[in-house]
């Protein structure tokens, strides 16, 4: 099948301060997120002059793959601008038809993957005779996005001062609900925590670490609702109070070292390490290193020339829809809201 672009679909970002709080009530719209905590999010973002890295490293990433696909890129968001609706819009003005799309999520699951899929819908319903976009499969365990994570941990753990230390991998948290609910029944759900935790092993085998942990960060949600744990914050003093002194943070849930990177980890989880008279040391994301950009570029290759699907688990390649469908593996259905009925 041929296609005429390739759309990059991320999160989005603040890029000044006057853009934080709408871009924040963008993202939490709905949800019941306290005005407390968006007061506090928002000052994360002010610590860095309202600007979120995001939007740049996205654009320098698709620099680099444009030298490797035979397509013009496009570039939106979910959140901010630039906005997937104005992305397609350009599109359809420039006579493409048919695109691949590529979400900055290497995994399944309802905020990793599902909400892509109404990012397409929503899209295309803005857009008056819209192309027709086809989403590309997750790559939690593609090689490539191992290895260079593989690369980071040993970097990081180069400039400790000290060879002893823990591996803890950190992924964005979310409502325990809803990870139960993604992933087909049959497989016991679960399917964004279990992929988080295929990819650390993954990781930890490629480094030679028999022993590691999983843990989460960034979660935003109302104080009753219960998200998936420990914190990493709480993990690292835990770990301090098991004898730990040295700590190596491995980002395993992003693609880029964007502000939840920068804050909860480069800011909040040093601070805390460093409190404590811990070593500590965060890998690097993928964004900037080139073996990303062939990511990207094999799978594009999986669509346009059949490709070959380079995958280390034994987890079905999933996720790739056309037009926003739901995928045919059911992989990432929302959960079902307390007293609704399907």
């Amino acid at each position: 099948m041929s296609y005429d672009a390739l759309l990059w679909l991320s999160f989005g970002g603040p890029e000044g301060p006057e853009d934080v709080r709408p871009f924040l009530e963008n993202v939490t719209r709905g949800r019941g997120v306290p005005p407390e905590r968006l007061d506090e999010v928002e000052q994360h973002y002010q610590h860095f002059g309202g600007v979120s890295p995001i939007n740049a490293l996205n654009r320098a990433a698709i620099e680099a793959v444009r030298g490797l696909v035979d397509l013009p890129i496009y570039f939106g968001n979910r959140n901010w601008h630039p906005m997937v609706e104005d992305a397609l819009a350009e599109m359809k003005a420039a006579g493409v038809r048919r695109a691949l799309v590529f979400p900055t999520s290497a995994y399944g699951g309802y905020s990793a993957c599902r909400q892509y899929d109404e990012d397409i819908l929503r899209a295309r319903a803005a857009v008056e005779d819209a192309p027709e976009l086809v989403k590309l499969r997750q790559f939690f365990d593609h090689p490539l996005f191992v290895e260079s994570f593989a690369d980071a941990v040993r970097a990081a753990a180069a400039s400790l001062s000290e060879a002893d230390y823990r591996l803890v991998f950190t992924a964005h948290s979310v409502p325990v609900a809803a990870d139960k609910a993604a992933g087909p029944p049959e497989d016991g759900g679960h399917l964004y925590s279990r992929q988080v935790a295929e990819a650390s092993r993954l990781v930890a085998a490629a480094v030679g670490v028999a022993d590691f942990d999983v843990v989460w960060q960034s979660r935003s949600g109302p104080p009753q609702v219960p998200w998936l744990e420990p914190d990493i914050v709480d993990h690292v003093e835990a770990l301090y109070d098991k004898g730990v002194r040295n700590v190596v943070v491995c980002p395993i849930g992003f693609v880029s070292d964007h502000l939840e990177v920068v804050w909860d980890l480069d800011t909040e989880a040093r601070e805390r390490a460093q409190e404590l008279g811990m070593g500590f040391a965060r890998a690097g994301t993928p964004n900037d290193d080139p073996r990303f950009a062939e990511l990207v570029a094999e799978l594009v290759a999986e669509q346009v020339s059949d490709g070959p699907v380079r995958k280390l688990s034994g987890f079905p390649a999933r996720g790739c829809t056309t037009n926003g469908a739901f995928c045919a593996t059911r992989c990432c259905e929302p959960a079902k809201r307390p007293g609704a009925g399907r």
